[in-house]
């Protein structure tokens, strides 16, 4: 039996065995590489060039999803935070990635879902990552003193995990009205400190009703299919080098987590409209031209809606602080580093008292100048 058969038959019992000591090879960040942690043999990933194809968003599910684009998974949810962690086969223990409690396994699910067609592997190995982390929290503001210190107790739980996110591309097509203002100017007439006339321009706006009708294409808005965490995190960790999308293969997962999508398709299309509202309002401001411009309804029709489903990879860990629970993750291809804090209370009345003083100082400087 051929290396690559071994490896096949291995993955599909739950995991990729070294051929030299039998021990689980996992994917080494940077690298194509399958690792063994023992005795260091590498296997390596050969891939041919990825050629990404979108699916077509409304014959997919005119279809009721196609039972070649499905695949059964075990997923478990956490008690504690909510995330679904698709569970390898055979696990009989884990724990939460998000939240670090403990999953019960037994309660695990088989469900079906969209495969994923392409994924970004790991390219950020886990020591970089907590030192980008450790950066991150050295240039925050008004920390409190113990933060680095407590933050840093939760590095040996840093979980490699693989977040779900659809893509869409789009054609629209919108009809606006709204108003176009421009300014014009009149002479005002004032009477100055000495009591004398004197005259001035003064701009005033001319408002006059607007209507036409924009195009916009819109190509990979992005959209996180996990509610497990703060979306306002996922989106700060962009951008993506999304152009490096390699096919979807299992090994890339091997040594690390995967969330299983919660955000489903037609779910994930509304939140993307919502992306690309700021976008179309803009064109439609340009639009309609003058100096200022006021939009007042938007009609947007979405043509040519196609989607793929990709999975990203992010370093993620949560500490505990004054009893309260902060997430933070890192883009485990730029090292971007996103999280939430604590503010230090103290800090910040100091700041704001010393702000006071230096005004009340250049007063006092000013006033004795007079």
């Amino acid at each position: 039996m051929s290396t690559e058969e071994n490896a096949v038959q291995a993955q599909q019992a739950g995991s990729i065995k070294c051929n030299g000591c039998g021990a689980n090879l996992t994917f080494e960040p940077g690298s194509s590489m399958l690792a063994c942690q023992y005795c260091g043999a590498k296997n390596e990933i050969k891939q041919e060039t990825t050629h990404v194809e979108e699916i077509d968003f409304e014959k997919f599910l005119s279809n009721n999803q196609p039972e070649e684009s499905m695949h059964e998974v075990n997923t478990c949810n956490c008690v504690n935070c909510g995330a679904s962690t698709t569970l390898k086969p055979n696990v009989s223990s884990d724990n939460c990635p998000f939240c670090d409690t403990p999953l019960i396994v037994k309660d695990a699910t088989s469900t079906k879902l969209i495969k994923p067609k392409y994924l970004l592997p790991f390219k950020i190995e886990r020591k970089q990552a907590a030192s980008d982390y450790v950066k991150w929290l050295d240039g925050l503001w008004f920390a409190p003193n113990d933060l680095k210190q407590n933050a840093q107790r939760t590095m040996d739980k840093l979980s490699g995990v693989y977040l779900p996110f659809w893509t869409y591309d789009s054609n629209t097509s919108t009809d606006y009205t709204g108003e176009r203002g421009t300014y014009y100017y009149v002479t005002e007439s004032y009477t100055n400190k000495d009591g004398e006339t004197e005259t001035r321009e003064v701009q005033r706006i001319a408002w006059s009703f607007a209507s036409g009708n924009v195009n916009n294409n819109f190509d990979d808005v992005l959209v996180c299919a996990s509610p497990s965490l703060p979306q306002k995190l996922a989106t700060d960790l962009e951008p993506w080098d999304l152009e490096a999308l390699n096919a979807f293969d299992e090994r890339y997962l091997s040594g690390f987590k995967t969330e299983s999508y919660r955000v489903d398709l037609k779910t994930g299309f509304e939140t993307a409209k919502g992306i690309m509202k700021p976008q179309i309002e803009s064109t439609c401001k340009s639009d309609i031209g003058g100096d200022l411009q006021r939009v007042s309804s938007l009609s947007t029709t979405y043509n040519e809606i196609t989607f793929k489903h990709i999975l990203l990879p992010v370093w993620i860990s949560a500490y505990k602080y004054n009893e309260k629970v902060y997430h933070f993750m890192i883009n485990a291809r730029t090292g971007e580093v996103q999280g939430e804090r604590p503010y230090s209370v103290a800090k910040i009345a100091l700041a704001v008292l010393g702000g006071l003083a230096v005004i009340a100082g250049a007063i006092y400087v000013f006033g004795m100048m007079k």
